[in-house]
């Protein structure tokens, strides 16, 4: 029995960071990259690398401290080995039940490396679902809606990486979910609530991104401490940004995109009050500048080194992209939808993916990349 999953990146439209400090948000899975994990029944569990982010095998010694300055030293495998874990050990806590199936599991990923589309918890979610398939367990089993809290567990109690449980929330959901994380709501039930919206009411969205990644752990964690100590400036802010998330499901529902634009540019500047222009970063900033100067609402769809927005036509759209290739981003269209497909072509796709960058690896090509796949995909936030 082979089980193949994919996860969508997700794109935050409005509300975060407040995730993680009991606000609201609203945020969609997309298509156009994903997270992909194959498993298998085997005599013992093994956890195979990823060719390239996971690299064992250097064309020299130089090209092995150049993956290592790029990647440091966190690839895939962490995430694989702390799902596994966790799933078990939540599995025992809550009285479920897990047969002696060993497993071989290897993930894939395209998402965007380390630029706020949420890629560690696309291959922690797809792991999760990979093992209930495994196990035969239902929402019966494991509830859809603590489901995302044994995701964000992974990356908070085992690996200490700093998150909220908005993308755990729109990666098992799928589509485009409003979220309130009321903070009584939570301690009385155990997860926030969480509605699907009509994806046929979100506008053309765009997304542009950087090849410079950044750490969102650390971006996150001085707030975090503000937060907790009471700080006026992001209590309030937080508070706005719920509001703001209020506000832009109105919008979306009356379809007025013109507000929804105002209310991600809004999004945008009360985050930046709170984090300051040293925290969001150079390159962050010149691409809201230039999406503004474009007439494009521009917003960070997650922690950073990406920002999205809607565009009004295909003319516009063009010209955004000429302008943001011209300064070395990436721009490109983004396509929210409900789930990934996980057919035996698309499963097939990525052995084949995975072995040819196997073959480039061998093979000496710097830092194992392919022609064609280039540094920006990898592990990310």
């Amino acid at each position: 029995m082979i089980i193949y999953k994919r996860v969508g990146a997700r794109v935050g439209l409005m509300g975060n960071p407040s995730d993680g400090f009991g606000g609201k948000t609203l945020a969609t899975l997309i298509s156009d990259f994903s997270a992909s994990v194959v498993l298998w029944e085997s005599p013992k569990i093994e956890i195979l690398p990823h060719p390239l982010f996971d690299p064992m095998c250097f064309g020299s010694l130089e090209d092995l401290a150049t993956t290592a300055g790029f990647d440091g030293y966190y690839g895939g495998l962490r995430l694989v080995y702390a799902a596994c874990k966790k799933f078990y050990q939540w599995c025992v806590e809550a009285g479920v039940k897990l047969e002696r199936r060993n497993f071989s599991i290897q993930y894939d990923t395209t998402i965007p490396r380390q630029v706020g589309l949420a890629g560690s918890s696309a291959i922690i979610t797809a792991i999760v679902k990979a093992l209930m398939e495994l196990h035969g367990l239902t929402e019966d089993d494991v509830p859809l809606a603590l489901q995302p809290g044994l995701v964000l567990s992974v990356e908070t109690d085992e690996l200490g990486i700093s998150a909220g449980l908005q993308d755990r929330v729109v990666q098992v959901y799928g589509g485009a979910v409003y979220m309130d994380f009321d903070a009584g709501y939570m301690a009385g039930h155990g997860h926030g609530r969480y509605e699907r919206l009509d994806l046929s009411l979100l506008p053309p969205l765009y997304l542009a991104y950087t090849p410079e990644p950044s750490d969102s752990g650390k971006i996150h964690s001085s707030v975090r401490y503000r937060f907790d100590r009471g700080e006026r400036e992001v209590v309030e802010g937080m508070r706005r940004l719920g509001e703001l998330t209020d506000a832009s499901r109105e919008a979306l529902e009356a379809r007025d995109y013109e507000t929804l634009g105002r209310l991600m540019d809004e999004n945008f500047d009360v985050r930046r009050r709170m984090y300051g222009d040293k925290c969001l970063g150079e390159a962050n900033l010149r691409m809201i500048e230039l999406a503004r100067s474009l007439g494009l609402p521009a917003k960070f769809p997650g922690s950073g080194g990406a920002i999205v927005g809607l565009y009004l036509d295909e003319e516009q759209f063009a010209r955004a992209q000429q302008a943001f290739t011209d300064e070395g981003f990436a721009f490109c269209r983004i396509h929210p939808t409900e789930t990934l497909c996980a057919s035996e072509d698309e499963l097939q796709e990525t052995f084949d993916r995975l072995q040819e960058l196997r073959l480039a690896v061998r093979a000496g090509v710097p830092g194992g990349t392919p022609v064609g796949f280039g540094r920006v995909v990898g592990i990310g936030v």
